[in-house]
Parts: C-alpha cells; structure tokens; sequence
C-alpha cells in the first residue's frame, strides 16, 4: 500500500511541475511567416545585425531624398553585387536604397521594418519581393508565406502612408517549370496578386521575361538557377521600367 501511495504522490508531484512549467512561447510552424524575428542562421548570425545597422544609417543619411526603395532578400542584395552596374543606370539618379538581406524570409523582412528600416523616407514607390526563402527554408504551405507578405505589406502601409507599393511575384526557380519550389512560389504568386487594390498596392508578374517559352530558366539569366546575374538583373530593371515610370508620377 505504501508503494502505491508513493507512486500517486509521485505522479501528482509531475502533474503539478507540469502544470506551473513555463508555457511554451514559441511560434508554431503556420505563425512563423507572420512572426517578426532576426534572421538566426549560423551563416548569417556575424553580419545580419551589421548590416541592419548600416542601412538605418544610409536610410538616415537617404531622408526624403529617397525616391525608391527595394525590399527583399538575396535577390534584392544583388542590386548591390552583380546588380550594381544596373542599379547605377536606373536607381541611383532616383537615390534608391537597396534594402535586401541574403537569407530573409518575410519574419525578418517584418522585423526590419518593425526596427526602423524605413522610418523617416517618403519614397514615392516601395518595390517588395519576398518569400523564395520561406519556399526553399521550410516548404511551407503557399498561404502561410503569402501571409507573412501579407503581413509585411500592411506594416509598409502604416510606416509609409503615402508611397506606392509595388509588390513583385516571386521570381521563378528551378529549370523547369516542373520544379518543386518553383510550383509553390507559383501558387504564393497567385495568392498574393489578390492583394492589390490598384491605389497604394500593385502588382507585377515579371517572371515570363526570364523564361523560354517552354518554362525553361537559363543558367545565362540565374547562374544558380535562383539568383540573377548582370543580365538577369538588366531583364528585371527593363521590364519594370514601365510600371515603374507609371506609378513615380501618379500622384501621391
């Protein structure tokens, strides 16, 4: 009998840790999109936080004079990389910022904004791609990664009321168009098109100018199949130029 009373005693004892353990605050795998956090990679835990640092400051430096803004990861990096040459012909003259972090998921592009990344500008167009890496990351499900844009274009809404935001279908990936990731982002695109009202919203599916006309991407545009190079930066530039121009001079 003693035994069994201690067994009970025991069991209530767990029961009761159990019941006052801290509960558990992480976000679950469907919040995570919508969760503003830094990126943790341990790739990217040495320069991730620097380089926040240094575009608040070319954002301070940038004030009102910034007349677009891009927002994204690595694909919006690259203006700085092999894009340079192209943004110093179409965005430059336009004081441009480039706002794209390698790795970013739409959680780090909420917390960026959420930690001042676009404080104190007024551009007149606010370019967003993002969610390639929610994609390639994670596989989520397309309406989780639509809403973690979803969520990071009602915070660009709020912090910049009266600029125009351009939001861009995720580029193609893969070889074919039978690839896995390059499906998902497919059904994300054709979520988040949805999400223009064609007043502070608009949307652009740039992604046929990349590709043969059976689907095939070129490692001559995207060498890694993901990421564009010079050319593949040149097809992007020219073929928003259009809408770009449209929306610069709607008023505001």
């Amino acid at each position: 009998m003693n035994r069994i009373r201690c067994s009970v005693a025991a069991c209530l004892a767990v029961l009761q840790l159990a019941c006052c353990a801290a509960p558990d605050t992480r976000p679950a795998e469907a919040n995570l999109s919508v969760t503003p956090a830094t990126l943790n990679e341990p790739w990217a835990v040495n320069w991730w936080l620097p380089r926040h640092e240094k575009k608040l400051a070319e954002v301070r430096a940038a004030g009102k004079s910034a007349e677009v803004v891009f927002i994204g990861d690595s694909i919006t990096h690259g203006w700085e990389e092999g894009g340079a040459p192209v943004w110093e012909r179409y965005y430059k003259p336009m004081r441009g910022l480039a706002l794209g972090f390698s790795g970013d998921r739409t959680e780090n592009v909420l917390w960026r904004l959420l930690h001042g990344e676009v404080d104190g500008i007024a551009p007149k167009v606010a370019v967003l791609m993002i969610g390639t890496n929610n994609t390639g990351h994670r596989e989520e499900d397309p309406k989780t990664t639509a809403a973690g844009i979803r969520r990071d274009i009602d915070e660009l809404r709020q912090r910049l009321p009266a600029t125009k935001i351009l939001l861009l279908a995720i580029f193609p990936r893969g070889e074919t168009a039978d690839d896995p990731l390059r499906r998902i982002n497919e059904q994300v695109n054709g979520i988040i098109a949805g999400f223009a009202d064609n007043r502070q919203v608009y949307f652009l599916n740039l992604n046929q100018e990349f590709l043969a006309a059976d689907g095939r991407l070129s490692k001559d545009i995207m060498p890694d199949l993901l990421h564009p190079n010079q050319k593949g930066y040149e097809i992007w530039a020219r073929a928003m130029a259009p809408e770009l121009k449209r929306l610069m001079a709607a008023p505001r």
